[in-house]
């Protein structure tokens, strides 16, 4: 079956990033699946997204901008459901990103808003159709 299989995210702290991630992986559409003392692990379409402490960590801190993963992007919906997202992420520890070009920082026919975590991880959250 082709697609991504699952994603793995070293966090500093999986205690203090669930919250974050769970409201945000909630909205669209997946499902906690597992609980560990050191993660989390939540399902959608046959993929699956851990976010997990490592004993194997070289650092404690993530930086996007370094070589590796950049960021995460999720189908949001339509824009209507990109923009409530949006507007609710803030209550839910989550800072958008590239605010003065929303919703349109990946181009003109791209209509996404962007969000970062408290510990650096960014994710798209992209709409159906593009333009509105």
């Amino acid at each position: 079956m082709p697609g991504i299989h699952h994603l793995e995210l070293w966090v500093r702290d999986a205690g203090a990033a669930e919250p974050a991630w769970s409201w945000l992986l909630g909205r669209l559409g997946f499902v906690l699946d597992q609980v560990w003392p050191e993660g989390r692990s939540w399902s959608c379409g046959g993929a699956y997204l851990t976010l997990t402490e490592s004993p194997n960590l070289s650092g404690d801190t993530h930086d996007r901008r370094r070589p590796g993963l950049n960021h995460v992007a999720f189908h949001g919906g339509t824009p209507d459901d990109v923009d409530v997202l949006m507007v609710e992420a803030t209550e839910h520890g989550w800072t958008p990103l590239y605010a003065d070009r929303y919703p349109r920082a990946g181009g003109p026919a791209h209509y996404a808003g962007w969000l970062e975590d408290v510990d650096g991880f960014k994710v798209e959250v992209v709409a159906s159709g593009g333009a509105r």
